[in-house]
């Protein structure tokens, strides 16, 4: 039976995107501390690599990461169906279809943005997979494809998919030009079109519409809130981490610390201590080097004097030797 996801929109009011080689458990962690609220994404997981893999090693987080949706990649019915099943059973609380990669290697894979085209087969696999799980299956897409701009392109596909069981589609609002451009260049160089991404929302105004695309600060998600359900943020949001600590108060309207939770008294520093902690405990628990997660903080002191110094010391990899604790100390020593 599908979910209704347009009953709980409030779910994708801000979010972070899914961002291959980034959005890892070790980031999502981090994420989490400065935001209880904001929806977190994976990084792409296709199809394949849970058919033929080690399910564990790409579907396992812990619960701190909550609520966390599964991004998956692929153009097979009954393997999508299989892998939203696994990932349900896993505990995520979405699973997410991607419609928007443009990578050569993804094309070849026949999934990606290039499914834009078969809206009936995306129809088909959305409707696999809302037969087989009961959390929300969304859809994360493209405004179209190549340099032919058309706005009936994306209508036409979201009124498809949205037939088989979808009701929460997120819009990166640039085309996806399958060639030419590097999956880098795709997310600067086609024009942004937040309007269009606007008149989905008046179009199907039942539907869950969640922008995504150039958007990197406080009053730009503000105004597109006024006109969408939801607004995803992707590197401004990796980049200068510190800026979701603001998230639950301004968009959630729950201010730090009202309930007693984790954002209690937040300050960079108590962040970092954490994850100095995390680092230590994933290392016991798991062998992972400490500079695998610390790549993920980095922006963490973003603009503040000395930041340059304190990034230098937690990017050198000559002293992963030391403790994670030791490393934020020197990380902190007069330059």
């Amino acid at each position: 039976m599908p979910i209704d996801s347009s009953k709980n929109q409030a779910r994708w009011r801000v979010s972070v995107a899914p961002m291959l080689d980034w959005s890892d458990r070790h980031c999502r962690y981090f994420h989490r501390l400065l935001t209880r609220r904001a929806l977190l994404y994976t990084e792409m997981v296709t199809t394949g690599a849970l058919i033929h893999g080690d399910v564990a090693r790409h579907l396992d987080f812990c619960d701190q990461e909550q609520p966390v949706a599964l991004q998956l990649g692929g153009s097979d019915p009954s393997d999508l169906a299989h892998c939203a099943k696994l990932g349900a059973q896993w505990g995520y609380q979405e699973i997410n279809l991607n419609c928007g990669c443009p990578s050569e290697r993804v094309q070849r894979g026949s999934f990606g943005a290039c499914l834009m085209t078969e809206p009936q087969l995306v129809a088909d696999c959305v409707k696999a997979m809302v037969d087989t799980v009961s959390v929300p299956i969304t859809v994360k897409h493209r405004i179209g494809i190549d340099q032919v701009e058309n706005y009936d392109f994306v209508r036409d596909f979201v009124g498809a998919v949205s037939q088989a069981g979808c009701f929460t589609f997120i819009v990166h609002a640039r085309n996806a030009w399958l060639k030419g451009l590097s999956p880098k260049d795709n997310r600067d160089i086609p024009p942004l079109r937040y309007d269009w991404v606007y008149r989905l929302k008046a179009d199907f105004p039942d539907l869950v519409i969640v922008l995504n695309g150039g958007v990197t600060h406080t009053a730009q998600v503000q105004e597109h809130l006024a006109h969408v359900d939801g607004v995803m943020l992707g590197r401004e949001a990796y980049h200068n981490p510190w800026w979701l600590s603001q998230w639950d108060k301004v968009f959630f309207a729950d201010p730090a610390g009202e309930d007693g939770g984790a954002l209690t008294g937040l300050t960079r520093e108590a962040v970092e201590q954490q994850m100095a902690g995390y680092m230590t405990s994933e290392f016991v628990k798991n062998g992972t080097p400490w500079p695998t997660i610390a790549r993920h903080i980095l922006g963490l002191r973003h603009g503040l004097p000395g930041a340059r110094h304190w990034r230098r010391v937690w990017s050198d990899h000559s002293l992963k030797a030391l403790l994670p604790e030791q490393v934020m100390a020197l990380a902190h020593q007069p330059v």
